[in-house]
């Protein structure tokens, strides 16, 4: 949502290359348990942000498989073919 300000990290060591986006990312990912995703808008680069760690550069099989846990341990009904329809239905948003 557009004014929101989210926290960013206080983590000195990171890449010149990483802006605000992934600074908010790692920084929220550090004060609650939010898995956050993270694409660049610059390069279409994809990262994950998740307890105060970023992993960059995920193809969308390497993203299923991070993320295809965390969405069954919240909701064990859930099956990969509703993660991919959900998936499916976001793009067709875009």
């Amino acid at each position: 949502a557009a004014g929101c300000l989210l926290p960013l990290t206080e983590n000195r060591s990171l890449s010149t290359e990483l802006g605000t986006r992934h600074r908010a990312a790692l920084g929220l990912s550090e004060q609650c348990d939010a898995v956050v995703v993270i694409v660049s808008e610059e390069t279409g680069i994809v990262s994950i942000a998740e307890n105060g760690h970023i992993t960059r550069r995920l193809n969308s099989e390497q993203l299923k498989k991070r993320l295809r846990p965390l969405l069954i341990k919240a909701d064990p009904t859930l099956k990969m073919k509703d993660i991919k329809n959900a998936f499916d239905t976001w793009r067709k948003n875009k």
